[in-house]
């Protein structure tokens, strides 16, 4: 057998001693898979003193981070630090520079900074994995990267952030609102206690970025992925959409537009309305799906736990065996300076159906005035419901699912009602998903 993978692990959170703990569970697995041994020698994190359930005395403390790239006796620095910048960067840049393979679960670092640190590999011949970056433990960077390589992808949308998913699909279950069950994933750990990065979909563009760039050939681009949370979703909006034959779930969506001479992109994430046989629609919890449409093999789903100890430790485990096989393929599907630089898309452009929430006076005229702004702005009404009057001339919601058309009517019919004293708060426009 070869010789061992040597490895310094810096990060001894729940991820990094679920790691330690897979390596040695799994040990004769994963060396007859690996073709030699999987080896930590040196740890590193912010508490040396803390218990974290396992033996760490057979690794090396090393006390500063950054010193693992200048060790000997290192082939891949594995990082489960977190944070886009910082000493992450700092470790990622310093592992690369001294011709160490660089593993990480570290989606922001790698939708931020990706691009540079995948020609810094190329650069010193080493390899750059990210596969718990997406997902978790769910294969889906290796299946468009490796398994899906020979397909023209078209399109690429998914559940990307467990909390959002647990939020959405416990308010279908319970009737319950979006500040309650906010407070019960946080109370069972699926959020965090400043939770803004996911339910504002922060995390899931980062996944977004990153899928888009493996999955097009494209050059991430983070800064045109639109990002918009599930913090206006009420109960009510459920109650709609379940009668309507949908359920409503925070989705990525990117496709590119290859009809024009120039080819354009377009990254969004956004409350949806999924259809009920939609394979999206039984995704539940604190679970991830992707799905990928390609012009041979068709539509892929990716489907399981996206975070975790044991599925995060999994994908990057995963990652080190392929290093450990000689497997240092383009990060990004196709080499760094092949990299497309697609122009964003105009997402009025979209051709679609929407649900759109007003939430209004309950006084005559109201629904005479926002047709009359779908009418002047070309968009045509499916239907019309008014719900949730309490009293007399209280507050109600008024949704409507429009017929397919151009998005940016839509937009003109809301900027047509911007202002009116009709409107108590701004509408809610959630696109209705394509099967």
């Amino acid at each position: 057998m070869a010789e061992p993978l040597r490895i310094a692990l810096a990060g001894l959170g729940t991820v990094g001693i679920g790691v330690i703990e897979l390596l040695e569970t799994n040990r004769s697995t994963i060396e007859r898979r690996a073709g030699r041994e999987l080896q930590i020698v040196a740890v590193n994190a912010r508490d040396r003193s803390r218990d974290r359930g396992v033996d760490l005395s057979r690794y090396v403390w090393v006390d500063d981070m950054q010193a693992m790239a200048e060790r000997g006796d290192v082939d891949v620095v594995l990082e489960l630090v977190g944070g886009s910048d910082g000493p992450a960067l700092t470790l990622a840049r310093a592992a690369l520079d001294a011709g160490k393979g660089f593993v990480t679960a570290n989606k922001a670092m790698i939708a931020h900074h990706g691009l540079a640190l995948a020609e810094q590999a190329a650069l010193r011949g080493v390899p750059l994995k990210f596969e718990a970056a997406v997902a978790g433990g769910i294969p889906v960077v290796k299946g468009l990267r490796e398994g899906a390589a020979a397909n023209r992808i078209e399109r690429i949308y998914g559940i990307l952030n467990g909390t959002c998913n647990y939020i959405l699909s416990e308010m279908e279950r319970t009737g319950a609102d979006f500040g309650d069950m906010l407070r019960a994933a946080q109370e069972k750990g699926y959020a965090e206690a400043d939770p803004t990065f996911d339910i504002e979909g922060v995390d899931a563009a980062h996944k977004l970025a990153i899928l888009t760039g493996i999955g097009f050939g494209a050059r991430v681009d983070f800064d045109h992925v639109a990002a918009t949370g599930i913090g206006e979703v009420r109960a009510a909006d459920i109650t709609q959409a379940g009668s309507l034959g949908y359920v409503i779930r925070l989705v990525g969506i990117a496709s590119l537009d290859r009809s024009e001479k120039q080819p354009t992109l377009l990254q969004r994430v956004r409350p949806c309305l999924v259809g009920r046989g939609h394979p999206l629609a039984a995704v539940t919890g604190p679970t991830n799906a992707v799905v990928a449409e390609g012009n041979f093999v068709g539509r892929l789903l990716f489907q399981g736990a996206g975070a975790g100890a044991g599925p995060t430790a999994s994908a990057v485990v995963a990652d080190l065996i392929d290093i450990a096989r000689g497997d240092s393929g383009a990060p990004f599907s196709v080499p760094v300076e092949q990299l497309e630089q697609f122009a964003p898309a105009d997402p009025g452009n979209r051709i679609g159906r929407d649900y759109i929430r007003f939430t209004v006076n309950d006084r005559p005229g109201v629904l005479a005035e926002i047709t009359a702004a779908m009418r002047d702005a070309e968009v045509s009404i499916e239907s019309l419901i008014q719900r949730g009057r309490d009293h007399e001339g209280g507050e109600v919601l008024v949704a409507m699912v429009t017929h397919e058309g151009p998005e940016r009517c839509v937009a003109k019919a809301l900027d047509l009602l911007d202002g009116s004293p009709s409107l108590t708060a701004p509408p809610l426009v959630m696109p209705i998903l394509k099967d």
